[in-house]
């Protein structure tokens, strides 16, 4: 009876007998009660993340890093003990004749191995090796340039290849999300995410032919070249250029539009160049202190300050001091509208320009010619 009593008591009431069994535990419950409260179970992995990581999945693979090699000038060479190699971010300096290095990003736009960068991460360039985000590497052939955009277009001899889906820049609002994707300092492939700032940002002295997109994604030098994606992982732009006091991002980065960037890949993969109209006027914006000055009442369009000689305007005869209002049926009102609608005529086709000179609304029909490439100082 006694062993009996001992047992329940034990078993019921330990703390009559002094045992630790019943000491608090250090939550304030007792070891057993402890042991019977459950944990809640995890929430679903798509309420706990929140962020782009379907769209850096979708996008990041097509997008490549990119080598670009050339045997240095005569003048550059005299610099190479003083400054090393300008192209590689904290790269050591390298023995006199060494070739240049550039470092850039590319974006891979067709499942044959056709790929987007910028001009001037290729530009005079003898060698071009691209490499993938999952180690493959590949020598690349330049298919063409068009430096007035800053794109060039590559090709790469490769099967299996990622291929970015390209979305609609023209459907992009301010505020929406997007990500930068590149090879920042040539650190390796890195995604940073932003918004759109500003759209069609352009007298920013980086080419004439685009309207850029502007975001606050991080873009530091490697990422030119490099894919500016939408929140669906679609390509929306090509990274291009920073505004930056230090070199270094500020928040304030522009991307070219991919609408511009496809119809230049589709000129320079089927004619190895763009075609783009010329007819030779010198623009002056039309100031009304201008217009008061020059006595041409409320006139609206584009002062011409100058004619090539031989050009098409002079042929057809216009002369400096007209004022262009209209390139066929569209209406001009500023240089940069005159540049873009001339641009985008057909060379060797007709067009009827309107011109108002002094008080006198006249018409010309001018033999559009195409637009001679930039002048640029030759590399000896």
């Amino acid at each position: 009876m006694i062993l009996a009593a001992l047992f329940v008591i034990a078993t019921l009431k330990p703390q009559w007998l002094g045992q630790d069994r019943g000491r608090p535990a250090s939550n304030g419950l007792t070891a057993r009660t402890a042991q019977q409260i459950a944990l809640p179970p995890s929430p679903p992995a798509s309420v706990v993340r929140i962020g782009f990581a379907h769209a850096a999945h979708i996008a990041a693979p097509a997008v490549v890093s990119i080598a670009a090699s050339k045997a240095p000038s005569r003048a550059e060479r005299a610099r190479e003990p003083l400054f090393g190699l300008p192209g590689l971010p904290f790269g050591p300096r390298q023995p006199r004749g060494t070739p240049q290095l550039g470092v850039g990003s590319g974006v891979i736009i067709s499942a044959d191995g056709v790929l987007l960068t910028n001009n001037h991460v290729v530009e005079g360039a003898s060698d071009i090796e691209v490499r993938l985000s999952d180690g493959r590497q590949a020598q690349a052939k330049l298919i063409g340039t068009d430096s007035e955009t800053d794109l060039a277009v590559l090709k790469i001899e490769l099967g299996g290849l990622p291929v970015i889906p390209l979305g609609d820049a023209a459907n992009l609002q301010v505020g929406d999300a997007v990500l930068a994707i590149g090879n920042p300092f040539n650190v390796g492939q890195t995604v940073t995410s932003g918004i759109v700032s500003a759209l069609g940002r352009n007298q920013l002295a980086i080419n004439q032919f685009v309207n850029f997109i502007q975001t606050d994604a991080a873009i530091n030098p490697g990422n030119s070249g490099g894919a500016l994606v939408d929140a669906d992982g679609r390509l929306v732009g090509i990274n291009t250029a920073i505004f930056s006091r230090s070199g270094g991002s500020l928040g304030i980065g522009f991307a070219i539009p991919v609408d511009v960037a496809r119809q230049v890949a589709t000129a320079l993969l089927q004619d190895g160049v763009v075609a783009r109209g010329w007819i030779g006027v010198q623009t002056r914006e039309l100031t009304p202190e201008l217009a008061e000055a020059l006595k041409l009442g409320d006139a609206k369009g584009v002062l011409i300050g100058g004619v090539i000689s031989d050009a098409p305007a002079a042929q057809a005869g216009i002369k400096p001091g007209d004022v262009l209002t209209r390139i066929g049926p569209h209406v001009i009102t500023t240089p940069a509208e005159l540049l873009a609608s001339v641009a985008a005529l057909k060379p060797r086709s007709t067009i009827e320009v309107g011109v108002q000179r002094g008080g006198k609304a006249m018409a010309f029909q001018l033999a559009v010619a195409q637009r001679p490439p930039p002048q640029r100082s030759q590399d000896d």
